[in-house]
C-alpha cells in the first residue's frame, strides 16, 4: 500500500541521509537556483511531493521539490532512498517554450559499493538537435578531468549532447570532479537563461517539439520504470513517469 505525505510534514530532507555526493549535489543545485533565478513554487499533482512504498521488503521514500521561473516551466529535484541499499538523485530543468534553452539534467545512483552511475548534460531542444554556439563556447572551457570508467549511454539516448558526462566515479577525487563539472554546467545554464530572448510563435513550436522528443525518450527508461512498478504497480508508475518525471508540455 502506498502512503503519500506532503514534504512539509517531513522533519528533514532525505538528502541528509543519502550518499555524501548526493547531499552535496542537491545542496549545490538548490543554492544555484536560489542565487541565480527568481523562484516561485511549482505545484505537483496532489500527494506526490513525498511518497513512501515498499521495494523488495525495503522502505522506498521519494521526495520531490519543484520550482518555476520566468525562463523555466518546471525545475524538478527528486531524491529517493531504498532502505540502506540505494540512494538516487534526479534533476531536470524544463524550459518554457518561449525560450531557446536546452534541458539540464543530472542523475546519481549510489549503492553500498559506492556510486554506480553519475550523469550530467544539457540536452538540445533546437530543431537542429545541437546546442547554440554560445553554450558550446562556454561548455568547452569546462574540460572535465579524466575518469577511470565512462558508462555507455542506453540505446534510446540520442537526446544527449557532446558535453554529456556519464561515469562511474572510482574515488572521492573523481566524485568531486563530477560535482565541479555539473556545477559549472548548471551555472552556465542559469546565466544563459537569464540572458535569453523570447522566440517567435513559430520557433516556439519547434523548441516545444524538441522538449516533447526529450520527454518521450526519457519515458523509455526501463530501469526507472521497473523500480516504480515493483514498488507501486504499473498504473502508478506510468502516471508518475508522465506527470512528474517527464511530463510533456502541452501545445498552446
Amino acid at each position: 500500500m502506498t502512503e503519500m505525505l506532503d514534504t512539509s510534514q517531513q522533519q528533514s530532507s532525505l538528502r541528509q541521509e543519502q550518499h555524501p555526493l548526493i547531499c552535496q549535489l542537491a545542496d549545490l543545485i538548490l543554492d544555484c537556483w536560489q542565487q541565480n533565478l527568481d523562484l516561485s513554487p511549482y505545484s505537483l499533482p496532489e500527494g506526490l511531493g513525498y511518497v513512501e512504498g515498499k521495494l523488495e521488503g525495503e522502505k522506498l521514500r521519494i521526495e520531490n521539490r519543484c520550482y518555476q521561473t520566468r525562463e523555466f516551466r518546471k525545475m524538478h529535484l527528486e531524491l529517493a532512498k531504498v532502505g540502506s541499499n540505494l540512494d538516487i538523485l534526479h534533476c531536470v530543468m524544463f524550459p518554457r517554450p518561449e525560450y531557446p534553452l536546452p534541458m539540464f539534467g543530472c542523475d546519481i545512483v549510489a549503492g553500498k559499493a559506492g556510486i554506480s552511475a553519475a550523469i550530467a548534460d544539457l540536452s538540445p531542444t533546437s530543431p537542429e538537435k545541437t546546442l547554440s554556439s554560445s553554450y558550446k563556447q562556454q561548455l568547452s572551457v569546462l574540460s572535465p578531468t579524466k575518469f577511470a570508467e565512462h558508462r555507455r549511454l542506453p540505446s534510446w539516448a540520442d537526446i544527449f549532447s557532446e558535453f554529456c558526462l556519464f561515469v562511474r566515479p572510482q574515488t572521492e577525487l573523481e566524485e568531486q570532479n563530477f560535482l565541479e563539472y555539473t556545477e559549472g554546467m548548471l551555472k552556465i545554464h542559469c546565466q544563459q537563461a537569464i540572458q535569453a530572448e523570447p522566440l517567435s510563435p513559430q520557433q516556439q513550436e519547434l523548441y516545444l517539439a524538441g522538449q516533447n522528443y526529450y520527454c518521450t525518450k526519457q519515458q523509455k527508461n526501463d530501469k526507472t520504470r521497473r523500480v516504480l512498478e515493483k514498488a507501486f504497480g504499473p498504473d502508478w508508475a506510468e502516471y508518475y513517469m508522465k506527470s512528474v518525471l517527464f511530463d510533456v508540455p502541452q501545445t498552446k
